[in-house]
């Protein structure tokens, strides 16, 4: 957890400066900070996760996702507009605000062993899954602060050599002049993924106070999936503590996580330390479970599964980037370590 350790220092310098600047009543509107341009193009979000970062290389060892969110609401390109309007129109309820996003990303999975070039029956099975991915996302105010949002995400994609999970490992672990695995000839056969997400967020109220500068909150979520690729059900929450907390619906989510919608944060400079908690109940993981009408490696999942994080956020009007650290807990009989992995997050508002 060193790394953790230097964003925790990192931040609490954050919450020095930021505590002095809303001490001189010197925070810049988000609405100012957006004047360099009058046409709002959505969010715009960059992921990256390695398990280099928690010093292993093993099990989920790397994810990448690009992802965009349409715009909220004011100006934007006639063609979202349209779709905004149609969308509010479907949704039928003047408090619910509707937006929608894709996504393209690839996540890749390897056994402990780097240099066995045979199949090692007892550790998980190769595999990388690249896709794309659309998604609906609508929010409603309750009033005094209170809100729920519900998002839902289609991922198309394909499991296999052709999600390119060796080429893409051997091309970071050349960077970084690590050795690379041998194995990849037993990862699991070319198939067609599909996977379904469904996702519910709660906010009670806006964010408490402590004391005069710092705030904290909690969101809690649940949802679940459908698909070839991933089956379950989860229930988890997250909280923050910093200062100009976003009245949003927590911090940056995983990339095969709980989702996120975006906003500015309308007090300019925001920072804050955030930990989440989610158990999951796991009915099928095709990284673990093996092809699905292939016979092939597999190895016997544990159904009960938690995920933990601890991380660092900065927000600066239409800005935010973010550093977590991930522990998973045990995903199928025998694994001999948790699976670990870092993740930095960049997040930002585009205009022109």
């Amino acid at each position: 957890m060193h790394s953790f350790a230097i964003g925790a220092l990192v931040f609490a310098a954050i919450i020095a400066a930021a505590g002095g600047a809303c001490a001189e009543s010197s925070r810049p509107a988000a609405a100012e900070i957006a004047k360099a341009g009058d046409i709002e193009l959505g969010t715009f979000t960059v992921q990256f996760e390695n398990d280099l970062f928690a010093g292993t290389d093993r099990n989920y060892t790397n994810g990448v996702r690009l992802s965009w969110l349409s715009p909220e609401g004011g100006q934007t390109l006639p063609v979202l507009q349209h779709a905004r309007d149609l969308l509010a129109m479907i949704a039928q309820d003047d408090n619910r605000k509707t937006r929608f996003g894709w996504a393209l990303g690839q996540e890749i999975y390897t056994p402990g062993d780097r240099q066995a070039t045979r199949l090692i029956t007892d550790d998980r099975p190769y595999a990388g899954w690249l896709y794309g991915a659309l998604s609906l996302h609508s929010e409603v105010d309750n009033g005094d602060g209170a809100k729920t949002s519900e998002s839902v995400e289609l991922s198309l994609g394909i499991v296999g050599p052709e999600a390119l999970g060796e080429e893409a490992q051997d091309f970071v672990h050349s960077v970084r002049l690590i050795d690379k695995f041998k194995g990849w000839d037993n990862q699991l056969k070319t198939e067609p993924g599909l996977l379904i997400a469904y996702e519910r967020r709660w906010r009670f109220a806006k964010p408490w106070h402590l004391g005069d500068t710092l705030q904290w909150d909690f969101v809690p979520h649940a949802g679940g999936s459908v698909g070839n690729v991933l089956t379950h059900l989860g229930l988890g929450g997250a909280v923050r503590v910093g200062v100009n907390l976003p009245d949003d619906f927590g911090p940056p989510a995983l990339i095969h996580g709980a989702s996120t919608v975006d906003r500015l944060n309308e007090d300019g400079i925001g920072a804050y330390v955030f930990a989440t908690a989610e158990g999951r109940y796991v009915a099928h993981n095709i990284f673990l479970d093996g092809n699905t009408w292939r016979a092939g490696h597999s190895v016997d999942r544990v159904p009960w599964v938690g995920r933990f994080t601890l991380g660092v956020a900065l927000e600066y009007g239409r800005f935010r980037i973010a550093y977590t650290n991930a522990v998973v807990t045990e995903e199928f009989e025998g694994q001999q370590r948790y699976s670990r992995f870092g993740a930095i997050s960049t997040s930002f508002q585009a205009f022109f």
